[in-house]
């Protein structure tokens, strides 16, 4: 498997990450286990989680998928072979919320410990913080990069303007820069990433991961309309697509999709891949039947032909 360079990190990765916010969710510990262990024997490397993970559980307090992750780590060994990306940033039970240097000392503590590691790969700002300067936020990744117990950083859910100040502001004070992407976008959310912000992760040579690659799994193709919401926990995050472009996303998906005797989420997942200003999407599994799919995806060439067709169903 070819493996992409994840912008200037120096840590190249294949071009599927496995999206970790489903263990101790949908996950059980037994069954996120069974899906580390057959991800890693195909070849991929790269697990995507957050200390925030997944405290909208009733019960959950977060940390629970670092922990299943960590607990995994330290069954299996491996280490040196995999890429773990976890986040900070968003509210966690007793500890706040924000990018405060305080703040996200204490968090990297908790989730280097959760994950059994002494470095995390790519640590991410979660969610754009108003309240902080930036500058703050990345002298204490700077700190964190100089003790060896992070490789690079990396934001999520930042607009185009307030990542170019983000970069802006490293540049001035000669600190480290974001050097990854995290954004919403699919064949169906295109919007927030399309535009400037895709042209300024290009013209900076960022590494981009891609999250709700599948639309909340409505880009499956299993939610054809509201009836089928029922049918998973994210059923309701998924009305909203259910409208006429939605559909004929769809219609463009199943018709490739047959083409190539391959799913729909094989194909939506395939155009991701192949798109410009990607890195790699992310893709959660709960079941090994899912998950092989998945793994179809990274195999799946696309014709020109077939991705003009994603391209202008998709358009916005």
């Amino acid at each position: 498997m070819t493996k992409r360079a994840l912008g200037n990190t120096g840590i190249s990765i294949s071009p599927l990450v496995f999206g970790a916010n489903v263990f101790g969710w949908t996950a059980d510990k037994q069954r996120s286990f069974q899906l580390l262990d057959r991800f890693a024997d195909a070849g991929f490397e790269t697990l995507d989680t957050a200390d925030v993970y997944s405290t909208w559980v009733p019960g959950n307090q977060g940390g629970e998928s670092e922990t299943i992750v960590g607990e995994w780590l330290k069954a299996r060994g491996g280490r040196d072979r995999m890429v773990l990306i976890t986040k900070v940033g968003m509210e966690m039970p007793a500890e706040g919320k924000g990018l405060a240097s305080a703040r996200i000392q204490r968090a990297v503590e908790e989730s280097l410990r959760r994950l059994q590691t002494d470095h995390i790969d790519v640590y991410f700002s979660h969610v754009f913080d108003e309240s902080i300067p930036v500058e703050e936020t990345l002298q204490a990744y700077d700190r964190l990069i100089t003790a060896g117990k992070v490789r690079a950083i990396g934001a999520s859910n930042h607009s185009a303007a307030q990542l170019a100040a983000a970069l802006k502001a490293a540049n001035d004070a000669k600190l480290p820069r974001y050097e990854v992407l995290q954004p919403q976008y699919n064949l169906y959310d295109r919007a927030s990433y399309d535009g400037d912000l895709r042209d300024l992760a290009m013209a900076e040579g960022l590494g981009v991961i891609t999250y709700y690659s599948l639309a909340s799994g409505f880009l499956t193709g299993k939610y054809r309309g509201r009836e089928d919401l029922k049918k998973s926990p994210r059923g309701g995050r998924i009305e909203s697509y259910l409208d006429d472009r939605g559909m004929a996303i769809l219609g463009v998906l199943d018709e490739v999709a047959m083409a190539h005797n391959a799913e729909p989420a094989e194909v939506a997942l395939a155009w991701l891949i192949a798109r410009e200003g990607v890195t790699a999407p992310i893709a959660s599994a709960t079941s090994l039947d899912q998950l092989e799919s998945l793994i179809r995806s990274t195999r799946l060439s696309l014709s020109v032909a077939d991705i003009t067709r994603l391209d202008r169903v998709g358009a916005v």
